[in-house]
């Protein structure tokens, strides 16, 4: 019956899903007849309405200019291309000089190459690039005449800080190789760039220092890269579950980040960091879960009060994931562990709710998690409505009719309040505040205890890359530790570097 099943899904599964696959045009390749190409490319584009070419004639021969409409700047091509071709005067004009001219001798851009194949010509055109066919020459020349349109480089939204660069990746993947370049003028800090996507064929670069990084990492990296069999890659989070380990932990080991100097700070310890093209997010491996409470005004800082807001990091976390749980077993089996004052108040706030502890506890972070997510998807001018209404709904009417109590909004805005302090953990997060809620409502304390437990010990068998998540607090160095819980002064931190694979508990080789 279990294979009669599995038979019957796997159908299902072919019949509405199709695995990615190279369209075959990709493999075909260039003649040396400008029209039989032209017509090939043509039809391989399936006439499509932004494909344009210009015919040129250089010196006697017939040469065609291919260009996406809106992906190259007129003034650069006018500049570097059609100016010197149509001033362009050879002794002997024939296909092959016209080609060792334009290859050898003039500058068509500084980014230039030569493709043979359809395959190897798309993504170029399609990335801004000129094609220039010339008749009778089995390949075609490409030159970077980019132009498309983008956004600026603005403030990173997701990491704001007090100090520091006011900088944030954009989209354009070469702008953002140009920011980490401007930070790190050294000769070990390598770009390689890979393609991902069997269609979307989009822009990776992985970002890494050759002298700290450990071979067998980027050796995983790679592999695990080049073998994504999804189809198109529009965003960083396409790929990150690729990166991830298979370990089933709702932590990630992937870490993303909108600043440029964050990135430069995390491959100076050995690490690799992805640049995806067309998204202001960068992807670190791997990523240790005490980064998720550090901060680049963390260094800018002094050591005292940047040891302050880590500590309230850490508890903001604690008291998000567990004040309603303990709330409601505390409530629901544990009473006397209240105050006296306290629980005749919690008793009187609690006795007119026609709900018990733990369905109330649902209900109303169900409803705030309802709000928080209007309001984000909401357009802008009309965002703050939704903080109106869940002010007169919960903080008002919902009390005033009995259906929730007074500690419970409490309990919530407080909850809510604290899971704003470590946003990297914002999705963990909510799940395990309705995971302790349950716990808390049917085993009591005893029930959280095991589930924070079950947390620590899911958090410690992570094991990124051959690295442990937990370092260096599990596996235990006192060394290291002098940037997880404290951070000291300048003076000791900047005299040696920490390379990630010297970690105790590692199982990568060290070089």
């Amino acid at each position: 019956m279990p294979q009669w099943f599995a038979k019957k899904i796997e159908e299902k599964e072919r019949s509405l899903y199709v695995s990615p696959k190279p369209s075959e045009c990709e493999s075909v390749r260039l003649t040396a007849d400008a029209a039989e190409n032209l017509s090939a490319i043509r039809a391989a584009l399936h006439n499509t309405a932004d494909f344009m070419v210009r015919e040129i004639t250089v010196c006697g021969i017939p040469v065609k200019l291919m260009m996406f409409e809106g992906m190259f700047s007129l003034q650069t091509l006018t500049e570097i291309i059609l100016e010197p071709l149509g001033d362009l005067t050879l002794e002997d004009p024939t296909p092959q000089a016209l080609q060792d001219w334009i290859l050898h001798r003039a500058v068509l851009g500084m980014d230039q190459s030569q493709v043979q194949t359809l395959g190897e010509l798309f993504p170029f055109l399609m990335s801004g690039f000129a094609g220039i066919m010339i008749d009778g020459i089995p390949q075609t020349i490409v030159a970077g005449v980019q132009g498309f349109q983008f956004r600026s480089v603005s403030e990173p939204s997701a990491e704001e800080n007090v100090r520091g660069s006011r900088e944030g990746f954009t989209e354009p993947i070469r702008i953002n190789m140009t920011m980490v370049r401007r930070r790190v003028k050294s000769s070990d800090l390598k770009m390689e760039l890979l393609k991902a996507g069997v269609k979307s064929k989009t822009d990776l670069c992985l970002i890494y220092q050759t002298d700290m990084v450990a071979p067998e990492l980027l050796r995983d990296i790679r592999r695990r890269l080049r073998e994504i069999p999804t189809d198109i890659i529009l965003e960083s989070g396409y790929i990150q579950p690729f990166l991830d380990t298979d370990i089933v932990s709702i932590f990630s080991n992937v870490g993303t980040t909108q600043r440029p100097d964050t990135l430069c700070a995390k491959i100076s310890e050995g690490r690799v960091g992805i640049l995806v093209d067309g998204t202001p997010f960068a992807l670190i491996v791997p990523y240790f879960f005490n980064e998720n409470f550090q901060s680049i005004d963390d260094y800018t800082h002094r050591p005292y009060y940047a040891v302050f807001e880590r500590w309230l990091k850490y508890l903001a976390f604690f008291f998000t994931i567990l004040l309603p749980g303990l709330y409601v077993a505390v409530g629901t089996f544990h009473p006397e562990l209240f105050p006296e004052a306290l629980l005749l108040n919690v008793t009187a706030a609690e006795q007119d709710v026609p709900f018990p502890l733990v369905l109330e506890a649902l209900l109303i972070h169900f409803i705030y998690e309802l709000m928080r997510e209007a309001g984000l998807r909401l357009p802008r001018p009309i965002g703050h409505a939704i903080g109106i209404i869940g002010a007169l709904v919960i903080g008002d009417a919902a009390v005033t009719a009995g259906l929730i109590s007074s500690p419970m909004v409490m309990v919530v805005a407080l909850t809510a309040l604290s899971s704003f302090v470590v946003p990297s953990l914002f999705q963990e997060v909510t799940i395990m505040r309705f995971g302790f809620i349950i716990i808390g409502g049917t085993l009591g304390i005893f029930g959280m205890a095991l589930g924070l437990a079950w947390m620590i010990v899911n958090l410690c068998s992570v094991n990124a890359y051959g690295i442990p998540s937990m370092s260096p607090e599990s596996p235990f160095q006192m060394f290291a530790m002098r940037d997880v819980l404290l951070r000291v002064g300048w003076k000791k931190l900047g005299r040696k570097k920490l390379k990630i694979q010297n970690l105790p508990g590692t199982e990568i080789e060290s070089r």
